[in-house]
């Protein structure tokens, strides 16, 4: 008989479980791509339950209005630019072919024109280590190494919002209202710590939380270990 996991139900996508996104401010994105620079005001830094980093709403000289995560040291009023050939500033996007080597840099796009999607987070950021004709290779907050295409744009600097992490949250209440923020997961049960009718791992045999597994008495050496042969089976008989 099958169990109704937690896990499926919130994978189905009912209203229960979906994420309150009519309450995010928007998408943060890069700007549309063009070939020549764009210059941009930042109008405001607003907050966004959706992000972990606050996000600034940018208005370009083209008329174009977007949401892009703020970088760290980005206030109200600051010109950035968008585009090839800009400087290698703080808070700019450029497409990394025009980016040196060693500079940090968040927002990576992974296909030229899809608005960014590697290192977004708080206090995140990646650095370009190596560049070539047909590639760009980038050190990602994880230190692992990632090919990208030479057009493929990124914001440069420091994710804004660094250290949201070193306080510590105390208590199960706080997380709770954080977690629900976003409609996260939380607290995650282990399923071995369930009862027998929640989880296909779960089991009430023992103080021990996981499946029991008892083993065969008549089990040859070196599999006839851990719990060895059920203490009963079948139904009890009167004597």
């Amino acid at each position: 008989m099958g169990k109704r996991l937690i896990q499926q139900a919130r994978g189905k996508g009912g209203p229960t479980y979906r994420a309150p996104s009519f309450r995010y401010v928007g998408k943060a994105k890069h700007v549309r791509t063009a070939d020549e620079s764009l210059k941009g005001q930042v109008l405001d830094i607003v907050h966004c339950q959706g992000h972990s980093a606050p996000l600034a709403q940018v208005t370009f000289n083209n008329g174009d209005k977007c949401l892009m995560i703020a970088s760290e040291g980005l206030k109200v009023g600051q010109s950035i630019f968008s585009g090839p050939d800009t400087e290698s500033n703080s808070g700019n996007t450029s497409p990394l072919m025009d980016i040196p080597e060693g500079t940090m840099v968040y927002n990576i796009e992974g296909m030229p024109g899809d608005g960014g999607k590697f290192v977004r987070s708080s206090g995140t950021f990646a650095k370009i280590v190596g560049r070539f004709k047909d590639n760009v290779i980038v050190q990602l907050p994880s230190k692992k190494r990632k090919s990208f295409h030479p057009k493929c744009r990124a914001t440069i600097g420091v994710v804004a919002g660094g250290g949201r992490l070193d306080k510590p949250i105390l208590k199960a209440g706080v997380n709770f209202y954080k977690m629900k923020a976003k409609n996260k997961l939380w607290p995650k049960v282990s399923g071995s710590a369930m009862n027998a009718v929640d989880h296909p791992f779960g089991n009430a045999r023992s103080s021990r939380k996981s499946k029991a597994k008892p083993v065969s008495r008549n089990a040859p050496p070196g599999r006839k270990v851990g719990m060895i042969a059920p203490k009963q089976t079948g139904r009890k008989k009167r004597s």
